[in-house]
């Protein structure tokens, strides 16, 4: 009786350190994910400061056009999405990259839309521009939709178990 006593003691030490042990890798993790936040949290005031000055040199030149502030998207997104991947720990790769693919999916529909512009509304040939533009944007986005899904399937591929 004092021996499986002994035992339940022993077995509840070891449950004790391994309750300890995952105590503090769940610390662990969430320190990094605060870690992450702050990174993000400290590009999205660079990019807001960044967007600020865009914004106030625009001011400057006549109030704001079009080309500025699709420029200041532009750099926001760059910024943001930079340190936002590079935050992204590697078990997290695979879905994001089947996410990049759905994203490039959309940029197809837009392409296509392109391709089928009217030849008769744009003046002074801009139709057979758009026409081209399209084309190439469909080739490209295709590149990387089929490229992405082929990289994206043999990562999965690397957690399969192997068949003896």
């Amino acid at each position: 009786m004092t021996q499986d006593n002994e035992l339940t003691r022993d077995q509840l030490q070891d449950a004790a350190e391994q309750a300890r042990q995952a105590a503090d890798a769940a610390q662990a993790a969430a320190n990094n994910a605060l870690e992450n936040a702050t990174v993000a949290q400290s590009s999205a005031d660079q990019a807001g400061a960044i967007a600020d000055t865009l914004f106030n040199v625009a001011e400057n030149f006549g109030g704001p056009s079009d080309f500025i502030y699709l420029f200041a998207i532009f750099a926001l997104a760059i910024f943001v999405g930079y340190y936002v991947v590079w935050s992204v720990t590697p078990a997290l790769h695979t879905p994001l990259m089947s996410v990049t693919n759905a994203i490039s999916s959309v940029v197809i529909v837009g392409a296509l839309l392109a391709v089928g512009a009217d030849l008769t509304s744009a003046g002074a040939g801009g139709g057979f521009v758009s026409k081209l533009l399209g084309f190439l944007a469909i080739i490209l986005a295709s590149v990387n939709i089929f490229g992405g899904f082929m990289v994206t399937e043999r990562m999965l591929a690397m957690y399969k178990k192997k068949d003896k």
